[in-house]
């Protein structure tokens, strides 16, 4: 097309964008809303059964009046105890054993410590006691119904957009996986069109799936199939025919979408195969975000603080239990690249023996032999890096960010994994998104690439509301042993 025009470089498309990626937000807002207005109707429920003759609708009454502000602050403790447990997350809501798993344990932890913190500063006090148990089974009851009926909704033909993907490689074929497991996203694979004409034996998709060859007929099938959004695997501007029959089908009102858009919304992390340079210059800046910046180091350095006082009281016993299990220091220093390349001395308990790496550096791994008794306890309960507090505090390190790699391990990486360099953009972090939502080892440099897809993720969405939400589950991750 741009060829046609004489014009010396692509024509840069405009995409529609996702039309259900605001939809996604709602459906989380929905959730959210719908668990405190249930939560309230529990409260009401509970009233009315204890004191069934007295009880009214009149708000201003007595006994509304004693029920309703002290119940506000423990539902929307209650729901902070949700989100820790990825239960406002679209993936998890399906009525499945792990859904009710974990619904069952993050309502246990909630009602647990609601427990102890009322039974236990009398200024708190709700009386009589009968009332906070009753309500936690009341609401147990409506929050599982509701649950069951919001996952059940979500899976609802008439909630999911029809897609259809043009171009069948490694990253299409997975995300058409994630598409076809998760259908309470909001997406129905519908179609491929497989402009390439790939063996039939590198695709494995249900048969419902139609595989359409024929670049011509894709006008017919949008119609026929109800597509509302088109992915797109392929660069456009190299191809002539792709463009000119895309173009015909904007009449249709369709959505065009590229691959790497749709699978960073859907699979949360950004596909290294199918981007390039331009895609980095274009999406990865930090010149945009100076307020962010500004006021992510007041964060750090104010909750750094504020951690630091309570972890200095259990520092001594850790460095007890350290010198106890194993000879050697308790505070483990060793170089690491920051934000720009720049070194710094990162710390952590000690939690491996000494003389660990005397044969050379070596990759963090699942049950490394190299740990020790105590080490274990600490990497699982990621006590080890209370010390990384004065990183944090300091400005060498974030709460927030990509793992602090070594040099050597840089070094290393830079040459064989493309854009790894820009990881080293933003502050490493104590924790992130690929700490989170990644393998949970980079103990190998097809893990570490693994990892590096959510790390560009992060760079590129990174903001004051992400950051929360990453320590928030990170707290889920502490509550399960599942530190590194």
């Amino acid at each position: 097309l741009y060829k046609e025009n004489k014009i010396d470089k692509p024509v840069k498309i405009s995409y529609n964008g996702l039309m259900n990626n605001s939809t996604t937000l709602i459906k989380k807002l929905v959730l959210l809303i719908g668990d405190f207005l249930i939560l309230e109707i529990s409260l009401i429920l509970t009233l009315l059964i204890r004191y069934r003759n007295e009880f009214n609708f009149d708000f201003n009454s007595e006994i509304w009046q004693l029920h309703f502000l002290p119940f506000i602050f423990v539902y929307l403790f209650w729901i902070i105890i949700f989100y820790i447990h990825n239960l406002y997350e679209l993936k998890t809501a399906v009525n499945k054993s792990n859904f009710y798993q974990t619904l069952i344990r993050a309502y246990l932890f909630s009602a647990g410590l609601t427990v102890l913190i009322f039974y236990f500063i009398p200024q708190l006090l709700i009386t009589p006691k009968t009332n906070l148990f009753l309500n936690i089974i009341i609401s147990f009851g409506l929050i599982y119904l509701w649950r069951n009926l919001f996952n059940k909704t979500l899976k609802s033909s008439r909630l999911l957009s029809n897609v259809a993907i043009i171009g069948i490689n490694k990253e299409s074929l997975n995300l058409a996986e994630q598409i076809i497991s998760h259908p309470q996203l909001g997406y129905k694979l519908v179609a491929f069109i497989d402009k390439d004409n790939c063996e039939s034996n590198e695709i494995n998709l249900p048969q419902s799936i139609k595989i359409i060859n024929n670049l011509s007929s894709l006008k017919s099938i949008i119609e026929q199939e109800k597509i509302e959004q088109l992915i797109i695997t392929s660069d456009i501007h190299k191809a002539d025919d792709l463009q000119k029959t895309l173009l015909d089908c904007i009449p249709l009102k369709v959505a065009f979408v590229d691959l790497p858009t749709f699978y960073e919304v859907v699979i949360g992390k950004i596909p290294l195969t199918t981007i390039n340079q331009i895609w980095l210059l274009e999406n990865i800046t930090t010149h945009k975000k100076v307020y962010y910046e500004f006021f992510k180091k007041i964060f750090d350095f104010t909750l750094g603080c504020v951690v630091l006082v309570p972890s200095i009281i259990i520092a001594p016993l850790i460095a007890i239990a350290i010198k106890i299990g194993s000879k050697g220091p308790i505070i483990f220093k060793q170089k690491r690249t920051g934000k720009n390349r720049k070194a710094f001395l990162a710390m952590k308990f000690r939690s491996m023996y000494i003389n660990a790496e005397k044969h050379g550096p070596k990759w963090a791994q699942k049950d490394d032999p190299r740990v020790t008794p105590v080490g274990k306890f600490l990497r699982k309960s990621r006590l080890d890096e209370i010390p990384q507090l004065i990183n944090i505090i300091r400005g060498e390190m974030s709460f927030v960010g990509p793992r602090p790699e070594r040099p050597e391990f840089v070094q290393e990486l830079e040459k064989e994994i493309p854009f790894y360099r820009q990881r080293l953009l933003v502050k490493p972090g104590l924790t992130g998104w690929a700490q989170i939502e990644g393998p949970a080892y980079g103990g190998s440099k097809k893990e570490t690439l693994e990892k590096l897809q959510y790390d560009l993720y992060y760079i590129k969405n990174y903001s004051l509301f992400l950051d929360l939400s990453i320590i928030l589950k990170t707290i889920n991750i502490v509550l399960k042993f599942r530190g590194q």
